[in-house]
C-alpha cells in the first residue's frame, strides 16, 4: 500500500475517535477520572517516546545534521505558539480537573467557535505528521499514529464537553467534532503531495512538536498528582507508553 493511503486509513481510524465524547458523557465521574488518569500518563510516554526513539533519529538521517536541531527546535516553538495563541481558551480536560472547575471554564460559549478553530489545526498537523511519518517508513507511521491517537483520546473527550456545554446538542457537536478531526486528512494530503520535499524538516518539525505537548502540557498535569501511590502507578504507565513505542520499533522492522 502506498504512503498516502496508510496515512488516510490512519487519520480516518482517528478521526472516528471524535465521536468518544458521547460515550464519556454516560461515565460516572469517578470512572471518567479513572479513565483520564490512565490514558494521560501513557499518552505522555508514548508521545515522548515517538519523538525521541523513532522520530527524531529519522530526522538525523533526512536532514543536515547543522539543521536538524534546529527544525526541532522550531516544531517545539510552533507548538507552543500555537498553544498560546489558538489554544488559548481550548479547554484541555484531564483527570485533575474537577466538574465545577471544567463547567466554569466552559461557561463562555463565544469561545465554542474558536474551540473547533483550535482543533481543526491541531487535527491538520496531526495529519502532516502521519502523513510525513508514513513516508518514512510503515514502523515510523504507525508509532506516529499510536502517539496521536492516545493524545487524540482525552483531547476529544474534552472538545465533545466544550461543545456541549457551549450549547450544541449532542447530535450537532458530534457532526462539528467529527468534522474538525477530519481536517487531519488534508494534512495527508498536504505531507504527502505538496510538500512531500520537506519530509525531513516535517519529521523534525513534529519531533519537536511531540516533545513540547509531552513536556509542557502532559507531564506538567502528571506532576500535580500527590498521592504517592498514584504517583507510582503514573510513572509505571509513563514508561509503558515509551516501551509501547519501543516494541513497535521491534515487531514492525524497517
Amino acid at each position: 500500500m502506498s504512503a498516502a493511503i496508510n496515512s488516510i486509513l490512519a487519520v480516518t481510524a482517528i478521526s472516528l475517535l471524535s465521536l468518544i465524547g458521547v460515550f464519556a458523557l454516560s461515565l460516572t465521574e469517578d470512572a471518567l477520572d479513572n479513565f483520564l488518569f490512565v490514558l494521560l500518563s501513557f499518552s505522555a510516554g508514548s508521545i515522548l517516546g515517538a519523538a525521541l526513539l523513532e522520530l527524531l533519529p529519522e530526522a538525523i538521517e533526512l536532514v543536515e545534521e547543522s539543521f536538524v536541531f534546529v527544525y526541532v527546535a522550531i516544531g517545539y516553538v510552533g507548538f507552543f505558539i500555537l498553544e498560546r495563541f489558538v489554544y488559548w481558551y481550548h479547554g484541555h480536560i484531564h483527570g485533575h480537573e474537577s466538574k465545577s472547575e471544567v463547567d466554569e471554564r466552559l461557561a463562555v460559549k463565544d469561545f465554542v467557535y474558536l474551540n473547533l478553530i483550535g482543533d481543526a489545526i491541531h487535527n491538520f498537523l496531526d495529519g502532516i505528521a502521519i502523513g510525513a511519518s508514513f513516508l518514512i517508513s510503515v514502523p515510523v507511521g504507525i508509532s506516529t499514529t499510536v502517539a496521536v491517537v492516545f493524545h487524540e483520546l482525552p483531547q476529544e473527550i474534552g472538545d465533545f464537553g466544550v461543545l456541549v456545554y457551549g450549547g450544541f446538542s449532542r447530535g450537532r457537536a458530534l457532526m462539528f467534532n467529527f468534522l474538525s478531526a477530519l481536517t487531519a486528512i488534508l494534512g495527508v494530503i498536504v505531507s504527502n503531495y505538496l510538500l512531500k520535499d520537506l519530509t525531513g524538516f516535517l519529521i523534525a518539525f513534529t519531533a519537536g512538536g511531540f516533545v513540547y505537548i509531552a513536556a509542557s502540557e502532559l507531564i506538567p498535569e502528571i506532576q500535580k498528582e500527590e498521592n504517592f501511590g498514584k504517583s507510582v502507578v503514573q510513572l509505571i504507565l509513563f514508561i509503558l507508553g515509551i516501551a509501547l513505542i519501543w516494541s513497535l520499533g521491534i515487531v514492525f522492522p524497517e
